[in-house]
């Protein structure tokens, strides 16, 4: 019967929430079945559905200069700033949704750099734009330039593929030829070929320099050269009902243009730079955006902005580019800070038209430095994050099993998917650097470098969260902000309602070297679970323990070298410790980290240091306490605490050992913040990597599969002694090298080699092992001749050696004249090198006695007088 197996921490890596979204290119099909982005060097392919990473494109050490999507999905297009351009084919498994990529080709298009692309509404021609105003049209599938057109030396900033319809002349006579061949000047109408075919393919193309030129695909040839901006053309749309143009300039303008005599319908200063534009609603509607921050609408025929008047936003809210197709139930927007915002578009018929636009869902890009981190809720099924910005960024960590609403959607109005952005807590001037929340998860206190502190209130029934209160009278910025975790009594209004019955105080700490009290930079506080403590970690290199109702200092814990990061009090529950000098009760024990890259475990009886944990090899930044074992388990699972560190690491301690019982490691920088899932024992942690890892607990799993693996290798070694003890030479060797018990396998072969009644014609002494050696697998063979290695080199074992290689080499002829081969030319070389080694001592005993029959050279040299 197998023994008990001791329980070994274990966490491994569950769930990851990584940047998506750097800047740049960014592109979606028609299906909504794969969004495509930017991600430095790389490219990432992501499942808007539900979130899930569909794949990830390597760079080549540059960085990408554009990207796109055919509307079809059926390709992606890289380019890089290495000048190549890399044509991927994707395919959808109709068996489960997977997707296969392909490379299928490998172009290096234009002697300059691409900065723009566009695939046509088929998806089947791409045309490219250089940095010295070149384009050209490509035939996706071929592969091959079908149309090469130069414009101004310039860079292209805007490229738009539309069709217009053939019209034919009254008679059906085709129009005169135009005697001026090539561009007409802008207002001119070339009719030539608008009756040779039912449909023209055009493309419009906007410069650096505000030029916009439309190409005519048919005759090669620019129809149209409409020169009215004076910076650059950023965004270029077309609507065939309307048979306009828009085009949207840095020059702070917006032009409708006619298609059919390219005069100028309409121009509109907008008193902002225009990023990005075009037409909705059929073209009734044109949106624009730029670095107001906000989607605007427009009347296509009168020109006039329908959306009301709003306050510039800061300058993270830019919009730098969009997308939006007549496919697309949403526009795409994205905003300088990297979050991705969608639009419903409005209809000019909605009376909502005119309202401000705001987006019905973001997808952030990269959360960039994880500074901060916490559950909220009752139930932790959203997490909030502290971004280095001056929000807090509310996400889903609702696992995808555990969702009850079919078909919800990052796109649609569903429950939200894991990882997915649900909200913003929106009211700070400067960056959020902490935050802390109640015993019920409803309220989140927030600190920021603004020098304020703020309440909000988390309603998950609306998906509302507002700011409840503001706290301000620090002269610097609040680092540190502690809630009671108290739960209060079950017949108070308090418990009954704590959505509606804010926390009865907060306390903040500050680099303005107060909680009201002069020391050093405060950069953490933390409340007791009782909530008649709180504890305040300093630069000074101390603790302080302070009564919440008195406001007076209990205690000073000091032992640490450098600034103190993080404290947090032991959770109610928690069994007594046991410390150097005997047990310390659970109550009475609080975690710090520090600078000096240790770990420290305190007493508050006497505000003695009971343990140091020491293994991090640069700063503590964060300490946490995971949950306190059930009581009928306290004997089997320990106490552990958890550290998070600048050297990337997170790392799991026993309480009472003070060793480290696991490592763990999927951070590319700094970690900044730890969380608890107070039901699952889930371990986050967040980064400066722009990451948030979930580290599930696997515990119980690593015990209950050691326990398995122990059950199977005492039933392997039974079946082992069977087969030894029933002769069955095949198992037995077999298992004996599967199991490496070389012990054994020498015994076995000793009896075989010395058998009393060997088998006529056998070579070991048994037939049977002769005809297992004869069908071992390769890791089998190496497995034994390593065996044979060490039993050759003992005169006692050496026979048997022998006589099993002798087999083997028997066994496998082509093994034999291998090693015959390599043992003649070592021979050889050998022999070589002897010979060498003898003709360098001739040598030497040559200039030996050559320096003997030499002259000396000490002669002495007397000088006379002439």
């Amino acid at each position: 019967m197998a023994t008990k197996q001791p329980l070994k921490t274990t966490f491994d890596v569950g769930r990851v929430i990584g940047p998506l979204f750097t800047g740049g290119s960014f592109a979606i099909d028609n299906g909504i079945s794969i969004l495509a982005t930017t991600l430095g060097e790389d490219v990432v392919l992501t499942n808007p559905s539900n979130g899930e990473n569909i794949a990830k494109i390597e760079g080549d050490g540059e960085l990408v200069s554009t990207m796109t999507l055919t509307p079809s999905g059926s390709h992606l297009i890289v380019c890089s700033r290495s000048l190549s351009m890399k044509i991927y084919a994707i395919q959808k498994s109709e068996d489960d949704g997977s997707f296969e990529l392909t490379l299928v080709r490998t172009v290096k298009p234009h002697s300059t750099p691409i900065v723009v692309l566009a695939v046509d509404r088929t998806s089947t021609l791409l045309a490219t734009g250089g940095t010295d105003g070149v384009i050209k049209v490509w035939d996706i599938a071929g592969g091959y330039v079908t149309h090469t057109f130069r414009g101004p030396s310039v860079l292209v900033s805007a490229l738009r593929f539309f069709e217009v319809a053939g019209r034919a002349d009254v008679g059906g006579k085709k129009g005169k030829k135009s005697k001026k061949q090539g561009a007409p000047a802008a207002g001119d109408q070339d009719e030539e070929d608008d009756s040779d075919a039912t449909v023209n393919f055009r493309l419009a193309t906007g410069f650096q320099d505000g030029k916009v030129r439309v190409w005519d695909l048919h005759r090669r040839s620019c129809i149209a050269n409409l020169d009215s901006h004076v910076a650059d053309v950023q965004a270029i749309d077309f609507s065939p009902t309307q048979q306009a143009l828009v085009s949207a300039s840095r020059d702070k303008t917006l032009i409708w243009w006619d298609t059919r005599s390219w005069k100028i319908r309409k121009i509109v200063p907008c008193l902002e730079m225009v990023e990005t534009a075009g037409f909705i609603d059929d073209g009734r509607l044109t949106y624009s955006g730029g670095e107001r921050g906000y989607l605007r609408i427009w009347d296509t025929e009168l020109g006039r902005e329908l959306t009301s008047q709003q306050d510039t936003r800061g300058e993270s809210d830019a919009l730098v580019g969009s997308i939006y197709r007549p496919d697309l139930p949403f526009i795409v927007c994205a905003q300088m800070d990297h979050t991705l915002a969608l639009y419903h578009p409005p209809s000019k018929d909605d009376t909502t038209a005119s309202a401000a636009q705001e987006p019905f869902r973001r997808i952030s890009g990269t959360h960039d430095d994880i500074i901060d981190l916490a559950y909220l809720t009752p139930q932790r099924n959203v997490m909030a994050l502290a971004t280095n910005a001056e929000e807090i960024r509310i996400v889903s960590t609702v696992e995808p099993e555990s969702l009850t609403t079919p078909g919800s959607s990052w796109l649609s109005g569903g429950v939200a998917t894991f990882g997915q952005d649900v909200g913003l807590l929106k009211g700070h001037d400067d960056i959020v650097i902490t935050l802390d929340t109640d015993w019920s998860g409803y309220w989140v206190a927030t600190g920021a470098k603004d020098n304020s502190a703020r309440l909000w209130k988390v309603d998950p029934s609306t998906d509302t969260y507002e700011c409840y209160a503001v706290f301000t009278g620090h002269a610097e910025s609040v680092g540190a902000v502690g809630l009671p975790k108290t739960i209060p009594q079950e017949t108070s209004q308090a418990f009954k309602d704590p959505l509606n019955t804010p926390p009865p105080y907060l306390i903040t700490g500050s680099q303005d070297q107060t909680i009201k009290n002069p020391r050093k930079d405060i950069n953490a506080v933390d409340m007791h679970p009782m909530g008649h403590l709180f504890a305040s970690a300093s630069q000074d290199k101390t603790v302080k323990i302070w009564s919440v109702e008195e406001g007076e200092v209990q205690g000073i814990l000091r032992g640490h070298k450098r600034g103190v990061w993080s404290v947090r009090f032991a959770p109610s529950g928690l069994p007594a410790l046991q410390g150097e000098e005997g047990s310390v009760a659970g109550k009475g024990v609080v975690l710090t980290g520090s600078g000096d890259k240790t770990v420290k475990l305190w007493n508050l009886a006497d505000y003695s240091c009971i343990r140091t944990f020491e293994g991090h090899s640069n700063s503590v930044l964060k300490v946490a306490w995971l949950n306190v074992p059930a009581k009928e388990e306290q004997q089997h699972r320990p106490i552990l605490v958890a550290s998070a560190g600048g050297d990337g690491l997170v790392k799991v301690w026993n309480a009472n050992t003070g060793e480290a019982e696991c490592t763990l490691d999927n951070h590319e920088d700094r970690v900044w913040a730890l969380a608890v899932h107070p039901g699952t024992n889930t371990l986050v942690s967040g980064s400066g990597d722009s990451t948030v890892t979930f580290w599930r607990d696997t515990s119980t799993e690593s015990r209950a599969a050691a326990t398995q693996a122990a059950q199977h290798l005492i039933e392997q070694e039974q079946e082992l002694e069977n087969h030894i003890h029933a002769g069955s030479y095949r198992e037995a060797i077999t298992l004996a090298l599967q199991l490496n018990h070389p012990g054994r396998l020498l015994h076995l072969f000793t009896r075989v080699v010395t058998t009393d009644k060997p088998d006529a014609g056998s070579l070991s002494g048994v037939a049977a092992v002769d005809q297992v050696l004869a069908s071992l697998s390769d890791e089998q063979i190496f497995l034994l001749l390593l065996r044979l290695r060490d039993w050759n080199a003992n005169a006692r074992t050496a026979p048997v050696a022998q006589r099993i290689l002798s087999t083997l080499m028997r066994s496998y002829p082509a093994l034999k004249e291998v090693l015959h081969a390599l043992r003649v030319y070592t021979e050889r070389h050998y022999k070589r090198m002897e010979e060498l080694v003898d003709e360098s001592y001739l040598v030497e005993y040559t200039l030996q006695e050559m320096d003997d029959l030499a002259p000396s050279m000490d002669v002495e040299v007397v000088m006379t007088d002439a």
